[in-house]
């Protein structure tokens, strides 16, 4: 018999670039830096998304092939910029433009030990600003108007309210019952 968990997802959006209110820039010492992965990797992004989400159960990707990470990863817009301390990936944004000028914010997060560092609120400014500008990149594509994301229960405990302090508005709360899956660990049989 399968068990359920109450899971409460909060969906949050800006709907202008002065929404913004962007976190602390690390000093150049700290060794951190945000860098665009430009070209399309279904491996790295596949690495990012498990070494992310994989002690707070991100699983509808686990199942994608490479084909269809390197569909997505090939999208007009779709951008992956990723957080670096002193080389080390330590975590991600990914952009999806949408139609009416609309940016989603799909995947954003740190890997467990980079958390709880001020790392999270540089990435999500920064990702933030680039999801603003991402006409600028993709000319054919109509100017940002909004840019959204959701978060949920299981996303790690600073998550919402780092989108709440960078001037993300939440617009709906939904809780459902979703099967008790384990955390799949960062790869196959690692657990947490």
């Amino acid at each position: 018999m399968s068990t359920t968990v109450a899971v409460t997802t909060w969906s949050l959006e800006q709907t202008s670039p002065s929404d913004l209110s962007p976190a602390h820039v690390p000093d150049s010492g700290s060794g951190i830096r945000i860098v665009r992965a430009e070209v399309p990797s279904p491996e790295f992004s596949r690495f990012l998304y498990t070494a992310v989400g994989g002690d707070v159960t991100w699983t509808d990707r686990l199942e994608w092939t490479y084909a269809r990470w390197r569909e997505f990863l090939e999208r007009p817009g779709v951008e992956t910029w990723v957080a670096y301390e002193h080389g080390t990936p330590a975590g991600y944004i990914e952009l999806e433009p949408q139609p009416g000028g609309t940016v989603e914010i799909t995947y954003f997060g740190l890997i467990a030990a980079f958390r709880g560092r001020r790392i999270g609120g540089h990435l999500l400014s920064c990702g933030t600003a680039r999801a603003w500008d991402l006409a600028e990149r993709w000319p054919e594509r109509e100017p940002t108007r909004r840019v959204w994301v959701h978060t949920c229960s299981k996303d790690g405990p600073h998550a919402l309210a780092n989108y709440r302090r960078r001037g993300f508005r939440l617009f709906d709360t939904r809780t459902e019952d979703e099967p008790d899956v384990p955390a799949p660990g960062p790869w196959p049989g690692a657990g947490v």
